[in-house]
Order: C-alpha cells, then structure tokens, then sequence
C-alpha cells in the first residue's frame, strides 16, 4: 500500500521499532512488585499492569497508606526500571537501516521523533548520537504524561510544529497505533518487535511494515 500524502513528519516508537533493547519485562515486573509490596500494600491484583501504570497504582496505594513513604517510593521506583533499562541497552542495538532511513527522511524535509515510555539514558546508550539524526525525542522522563496517553504525541508533534493530519506514528505495539488514532495520525505497524501483524490490523494500522525502514517504499 502506498500512502499519498505528503507527509511533514514522521514519529516512531524506539523500541522494537529503531532498536531492540533486549530488556526483561518479566524481571522488571517482579522488581516493581517487589518495591510496592515492601511498603506492606497487596499488589496480587497490579500484576496484569504495565510496569509504569503498576508503578502508579502503587504510589496510590502506599499514599492511602503511608504518606510521607509516596514520593520516596515512586523516586526509587523510577530509578530501578531505569537501571534495568540501562543495563539491558548495553547489549541492545540499533536495527539495520534506521540511521539511513532517519537521514533520507532529513533530506526530504520530512521531520523526526521519538515517543517512547523508555528513559532517555537508555536510548543514549543504544544510540549515542541520537540527537544527531531526530528533531524531537520524546522520553517518559521529557513528558508528564506517557502513551497511550494521547498528550504524549499531541506534545512531540506540537514541538515538531506539524499538525496531526500531516503526520505519521510508527511503532509495533498496539499501543502506538492506538495513540496515533487518538490524535489523529496515520498510523503505521512495523513486526519487528512485540506484536503480530494481524493484532495491528485489529486495532487499525494503516499501513503494516516488516521494519521501520520499509517506510522509505511508502512513501510517494
């Protein structure tokens, strides 16, 4: 599928989609329990979450019950999945193409950003110069309110200076589609990281690409 319209910008997810990261979801679940339950609050029913809305819920939960416990704890909470990331991005890396496809975009004057729930110093560490190749980079510690909350592309876009219709996001999770939909992107799956080429379809992609690279074949 060809998508036609000229677009002003393009947004990507980071991981899965430019890099793979290689950080163990399943160790940094357990971490963040471990962290609410030491505060002496239940977190059976918080295990279904993501890890940064479990962090969230357990600040409710030890605020009700220990109030000045609420900032310390969700500082050090913070500050572990950020040392998971880290440490797994040293072995991570960026996928091949993604610094061409950053720079052939540059050339046609199309803008880039970054909207990831990952840590700026993770991405540092998988890509060093990444400031270098995107106008914008739109980490969890750059932004109040993190996807699929829609605030989290609405403010990298208004920081791009391109309105919505002119825009693309790019990513491989449910979760970047839906947030591209809700502010009014077009929306593009890539299957290079956590989903399934028919769980993009379901929540309506656009356009479903085998990598981020691909977007250059795309575009008119």
């Amino acid at each position: 599928m060809t998508i036609k319209h000229p677009f002003k910008a393009i947004v990507f997810d980071f991981d899965g989609t430019l890099a793979k990261l290689n950080i163990d979801f399943l160790h940094m679940r357990r971490a963040v329990l471990d962290a609410i339950a030491g505060y002496g609050v239940p977190t059976d029913d918080l295990k279904h979450l993501f890890v940064l809305e479990m962090i969230d819920a357990g600040r409710k939960r030890i605020s009700a019950k220990h109030i000045l416990s609420e900032e310390e704890y969700y500082r050090k909470a913070h500050a572990l999945i950020s040392r998971i990331e880290i440490e797994a991005a040293k072995d991570g890396n960026l996928f091949e193409g993604t610094k061409g496809l950053l720079l052939e975009l540059g050339k046609r004057n199309v803008k880039t950003a970054v909207v990831t729930r990952n840590c700026y110093a993770a991405l540092a560490e998988v890509f060093p110069d990444i400031n270098e190749y995107l106008d914008v980079i739109m980490t969890r510690d750059r932004t109040k309110y993190v996807k699929p909350h829609p605030d989290h592309l609405r403010l990298t876009l208004s920081a791009l200076g391109v309105p919505p219709k002119d825009a693309a996001m790019v990513g491989d999770h449910p979760m970047d589609i839906k947030i591209g939909k809700d502010t009014g992107t077009w929306t593009i799956g890539v299957l290079t990281g956590y989903s399934k080429a028919e769980e993009l379809k379901q929540v309506g992609a656009d356009v479903i690409l085998d990598e981020a690279a691909d977007v250059m074949g795309i575009l008119p």
